[in-house]
């Protein structure tokens, strides 16, 4: 009893979209007529039949929602994927498809022909049911590519503190390095610098214009003013230290 009671005499496996808009309009004891003037030119619906302005409107609905990957379509009621050419008179939507594509794009519409007014209540329940889990999945999946976004900032924030902590380690070794065994080259060579320039020839001719250590330092300060490690305290400081070492050695 209850398949018969819900048995739709309009209702198909699946539809072009002619078929489709008719039943939509409620038209469908006009469908002979409206299939032999515009079955295969949807465009002579707005002339041919002006009474009926929703064929027309409802046609190319249809053919948007296709067009707009919205509603799955097919040929001969064999579905194919979106994007794949389907000559005009071929195109078929399924009832299954079209009905959930009504309930989604259209809720304020019921055509008897994709909803039995009985079961109504039955299946505004379970559509609500399952639009509210896919919004919750669609937040979720939202979420999701937010956290994995966030998580692949703080691995490379890791990377690089990772690549700044072994980059200042090398910089310490490097400097521990020079302390340990390069510093007392570079005072001896310092020293000798500065020993040669305020040196002389061994038949007395001076090797530079400098009189002093302090000379050097005015001319050093004076031509190179705001680098670091020239200041004339610094230069004070390695210069009598680069001579003390040199006297060191040759002591």
């Amino acid at each position: 009893m209850r398949d018969q009671a819900e048995f739709n005499p309009i209702a198909k496996l699946f539809y072009r979209p002619i078929e489709a808009a008719i039943r939509w309009c409620d038209l469908i004891d006009y469908e002979a007529q409206i299939l032999e003037v515009a079955f295969g030119c949807p465009g002579r619906l707005l002339n041919a039949f002006p009474q009926w302005p929703c064929l027309l409107a409802n046609v190319e609905k249809i053919l948007d929602a296709v067009r707009n990957e919205e509603l799955p379509y097919g040929a001969l009621g064999v579905t194919v994927r979106p994007g794949t050419p389907v000559e005009h008179r071929l195109l078929t939507i399924r009832h299954s498809d079209f009905k959930m594509w009504m309930y989604h794009y259209h809720p304020d519409q019921r055509p008897s022909f994709l909803f039995n007014q009985s079961a109504l209540v039955h299946e505004s329940t379970y559509y609500n049911t399952y639009s509210i889990l896919q919004a919750d999945r669609d937040a979720l999946q939202v979420q999701l590519k937010n956290t994995e976004a966030r998580l692949q900032e703080v691995i490379d924030e890791l990377k690089a503190a990772g690549l700044e902590r072994d980059y200042l380690r090398m910089l310490a070794e490097n400097k521990q390095q020079l302390s340990d065994q390069s510093r007392p080259s570079y005072l001896n060579v310092i020293g000798a610098l500065v020993d040669l320039i305020l040196g002389s020839t061994k038949t007395g001719r001076k090797h530079s214009i400098f009189e002093s250590q302090a000379s050097i330092v005015d001319w050093v300060t004076s031509h190179h003013e705001g680098i670091k490690g020239l200041s004339k305290r610094s230069l004070d400081e390695k210069f009598a230290a680069g001579r003390r070492a040199i006297a060191q050695v040759k002591a």
